[in-house]
Parts: structure tokens; sequence; C-alpha cells
């Protein structure tokens, strides 16, 4: 086993990250300034470890920094209590974790290569947001039920095949998610936003259309519409219908003032019921727009991910420093494993990115990815064949019909990335 620690699956997963520019932002906000052993680096490195260990506590983490010796030599320290720990990341302001993911995020696009939406779009975003709930007692800073604390995790995707996480806002879980929208959208005319219903504003469309912006979104059932003109075309061996519309209602002096498209889609859940999508994209085919939306369902899929894979559902800390920089930290810690990914070249989930990095990451980055892609010794001829077709229509459906809650249960066997 190689053990040349600069060159562990777990060092070469920094070489990513700028930490001049760390080095830069601590100084400036003079973080370290009376720290002699436990640097905000350190304190980077051990939450990173923890995230992509899904380590539970600080008590874990602590005792993990304490007793294996690969990790000390990885962070330059032999011990910390869960005390130093917890007041560190109290203190620190999450802004220097948050400008550590734009980089590597930055730098992760930047490396993309040609995809679908490339040759059909400019780019496709995704828009939502996941709330976290959390107890009254121990978070009374977020705001959300008379009995229940929590926070909502605004988040704008990229998405081409491959999801990019591409901005986060965090707020506490009371306010609605629509009142982040205008955080999150692009002023770029070659890209599509994609939400749900939650973010259906009218004034809001109104200027998207006025300053190019593209988007797609389901409309709310209690929609005033007027039809000015339609058409049928034929989706998957379905009639739907394409109209272009007027919404909102003229005698209350809600119509909006730009013309928009609807697609009518056949449910086939629920027969004779349709699901209405509307756009301001009249140039993509139906089929484009159709599949565009389809596309939403991956937000959902991202949280799930994070959440069950990065551990974004129990936090170290009970402050609001800490509770933001650990999820900017499961970001950046999103973000380097498909780096990873693209750097071991493999075709492999995602998930089992992260198993074989916790399974090597004190190993030789060479190791890893020879273990990565070595093909499997022996073949199952008895195994179960999956239909991942019938599995993401039905996930597709449900996601269209509003129906979310499934993909946060413990007891749902995820689609993996």
């Amino acid at each position: 086993m190689d053990k040349d620690i600069t060159e562990t699956t777990f060092n070469q997963l920094l070489v990513a990250i700028n930490f001049n520019l760390f080095s830069k932002i601590v100084t400036e906000l003079e973080l370290d300034k009376y720290t002699k052993k436990l640097t905000t680096k350190r304190l980077f490195l051990i939450l990173l470890y923890g995230q992509l260990e899904s380590v539970s506590s600080l008590d874990s983490l602590s005792i993990d920094v304490s007793n294996k010796s690969d990790l000390k030599k990885e962070i330059g320290m032999d011990s910390i209590s869960a005390s130093q720990l917890s007041r560190k990341l109290r203190d620190i302001p999450p802004v220097i974790f948050e400008k550590i993911f734009d980089q590597i995020k930055l730098q992760a696009l930047a490396k993309r290569g040609s995809n679908f939406y490339k040759n059909n779009l400019g780019q496709l975003n995704i828009i939502d947001a996941s709330t976290v709930s959390m107890a009254l007692s121990n978070y009374p800073w977020a705001d959300f039920r008379s009995t229940k604390a929590g926070i909502k995790i605004h988040t704008r995707i990229i998405y081409d095949g491959d999801i990019m996480p591409d901005k986060v806002e965090i707020t506490t879980a009371k306010g609605a998610d629509k009142t982040k929208m205008d955080n999150l959208i692009v002023q770029d005319t070659d890209t599509l936003h994609v939400f749900d219903r939650a973010y259906v504003d009218y004034q809001s469309f109104d200027n998207y259309c006025n300053a190019g912006i593209l988007f797609l979104s389901r409309l709310k059932s209690n929609a005033k519409i007027k039809v000015l003109k339609s058409e049928t075309v034929i989706i998957d061996g379905q009639e739907v219908k394409d109209s272009t519309v007027l919404l909102g209602d003229k005698k209350q002096d809600k119509q909006m003032d730009n013309i928009l498209r609807i697609l009518e889609i056949p449910d086939r859940e629920n027969p004779g019921s349709t699901v209405k999508l509307i756009t301001n994209d009249f140039k993509h085919s139906a089929v484009l727009i159709s599949r565009y939306y389809r596309d939403r369902w991956q937000i959902e899929i991202f949280f799930k991910w994070i959440k069950q894979h990065l551990h974004v559902k129990v936090f170290y800390g009970h402050s609001e420093n800490a509770v933001k920089s650990q999820i900017f930290t499961a970001l950046i810690s999103f973000v380097l494993l498909t780096l990873l990914k693209r750097e071991a070249n493999t075709d492999k989930s995602l998930f089992k990115v992260l198993k074989y990095f916790r399974a090597c990451k004190f190993e030789s980055l060479k190791a890893f990815i020879r273990k990565i892609n070595r093909p499997p010794s022996r073949t199952s001829k008895g195994r179960r064949v999956i239909d991942y077709e019938k599995i993401y229509q039905l996930t597709e459906r449900q996601v269209m019909a509003g129906e979310t809650e499934f993909l946060y249960s413990t007891e749902l066997n995820p689609v993996i990335l």
C-alpha cells in the first residue's frame, strides 16, 4: 500500500481548492489572529473529512483525529477536543466556505465537455428549495413554525446530464420559496430556468419576459387562462395541446402583459387530467420543452443525495454559523467528488466514487483510479434485472404531480447519481 502522504487520494482531492484564496480570506477576517492549534484550514479539513465520511458528531470527529494516524498526518495535528471544534465552528463566518465553494464550482464547470444541452440550449438551470427541520430548543434562530425550527436551502443547479450545484442561499424555513427566485435567476438569454409551482408569480414572469430571460414551470390548477392560439402535437404517442396564452384575470387587473406558451400533457396517473407546463420559450419544440421539465426532478435527487450520503440532516453545531458552514462544506465535498470522478475517467456512479474514496482515501491516487476502474472479478447470472426505465417513468410522474416527499424517506432505495 502506497503511504506517500503527498500523493494520497485525500490530499489530491484538495488540489482543486485555491488555498491562497483561503489564506487571503482568513487574513482579511483575522480568523486565526490568536490561534495556534486549530487554524481555520485545519477546521475545514476536519469538516471536509467529516462530510465525506458521514461522521455523525464532533465527538466522533475528535476521536478520529486522535486515533487515526493517517488523518493526523493529513491535517497536521495529533488531537483536538469536541469543545474546541464546537467553539471554532461557532465563531467562523460561513462566507469563507461559501467563497471556496464558488471557486471550485467555477473550476468544475470550466472542465465540462460537450453535452446535449450545449447542442440544443445554452444552459439548463433548475431551481428549488429543500427544507431541513430542526429542534426549536436547539435552533431558536431558525424561524419556521411554533413548535419546530428549520432552514431552507435555496439552490440553483446546472444540469447537462451531470448535476452541478451553482448557487445556494440559506435562509430560515418560514419564508416562501419565490422570495429568493430573483436571486437564483441568471441574466442570460440562452439559459432556460426550470422550477415548480411554488415559484409561479405573474409579475416576475412579466419581468423575465421583458428581460429576455427564459423560464419553464408547472402552472397552478386555478390559473386564469386566455387561449389565443392552439395546436395539437404528438409526444411519446400522446396528444399534447400546445397553446399561446395570456395568464391572469383582466377584470381584476392581474393579467400578464406578455404572451406565454402552455403545453397540456395527459396525466397518465389520473386519466382525464393534464399537466400544464408554462414557458416563454417559443423556440424549442414541444418534445424538448417536455424533456427539459422532466429533468426538474434531478434537483430533488441532488437534495436527497447530499442529505443521505453527505450527512446534511444532522448538524455539528447549533449556531447559524455552524449550520451554514457545514452545508457549504458538504457542497464543496460534492463538487470535489465530481472532479475526482473526472480525474479517474470512470463511468461509475458518484455514489460508487464516494465509496471507493472512503476505502482508498489514504492510499495513492493511482491506487484509487486502478481500483475503481478494475473490472469485476465475476458476474452474476441469477440477479434480478432492474427495469430502470420503469423506475424513471414512475419517479417522473410523481415529481411532476408535486409528490416529492417520498424522495426524502429513509425507506426509499434512491436512483443513484
